[in-house]
């Protein structure tokens, strides 16, 4: 079975000349279907970009990257956003859901803009919003959840048609201790359901829970381990 997604040799600068910026530099990374993996790293030292590259919102200057076996360097804009609706959740920090749509409508949505019918998608958005519990929340609009909710109708959004690929940028920044573990429980609910899912986080304690821990640094993998304690995970990191 090949991996959910494979990056090889990746770069990506910005600018040209006095003004480039290399945000990443010689990336390789595989997640395989049913792992966790954690990014973790200082400020400014390329995670967001990496997940940038990883879910094919961008291509790297430099390298491969395999989305479930498809080179999206291959991939006409419009092709990879068909790519990204049929095989790849995002989860962000600022949830992105849309404040007009009920919680079924805001799970329900890749699978419509993907040609789905409506009834078919309101169906699948619905079993995916009762495996996080919200099953009587259904019909509530976001600014009716609390945060904790709110955050697992996105990773609702995001597991919705069976994605392969998850993934999540600080997904538990603005939660407090309580849901933020909920919600990485629930991450790692998907991961049983045989997705891979890629996170980043800055709360080691949260790392702990992934199958690998990814340090980068200046854009580099530096190094990576299976969880330790947050204190090493800490230190190895350098926040």
């Amino acid at each position: 079975m090949s991996p959910v997604l494979e990056i090889t040799n990746a770069s990506k600068h910005f600018g040209d000349g006095r003004t480039r910026v290399e945000a990443l530099r010689d990336v390789s990374l595989r997640i395989e279907a049913g792992e966790l993996v954690a990014i973790m790293g200082p400020s400014g030292s390329g995670k967001s970009t990496l997940l940038t590259i990883a879910g094919g919102l961008d291509v790297p200057s430099e390298g491969q990257v395999l989305i479930d076996g498809t080179d999206i360097s291959t991939l006409t804009k419009s092709q990879r956003a068909a790519l990204r609706r049929s095989a790849v959740g995002f989860v962000f920090q600022d949830l992105n859901l849309l404040g007009g749509l009920t919680a079924l409508e805001n799970v329900a949505m890749p699978l419509e803009l993907d040609g789905v019918k409506t009834k078919v998608a309101h169906a699948e958005a619905q079993v995916a919003i009762e495996q996080m519990g919200l099953s009587d929340r259904l019909d509530h609009f976001p600014d009716d959840l609390s945060g904790g909710e709110r955050q697992r109708v996105a990773i609702a959004r995001a597991m919705v048609g069976n994605r392969k690929l998850v993934l999540a940028d600080e997904p538990t920044g603005a939660l407090d201790t309580a849901n933020g573990e909920q919600v990485i429980r629930q991450l790692r609910g998907v991961t049983a359901g045989g997705a891979g899912v890629l996170m980043v986080t800055h709360d080691a304690h949260l790392a702990a829970w992934a199958d690998r821990v990814v340090f980068i640094r200046d854009g580099v993998i530096v190094s990576e381990s299976k969880p330790e304690t947050p204190d090493a995970l800490l230190e190895n990191a350098g926040v």
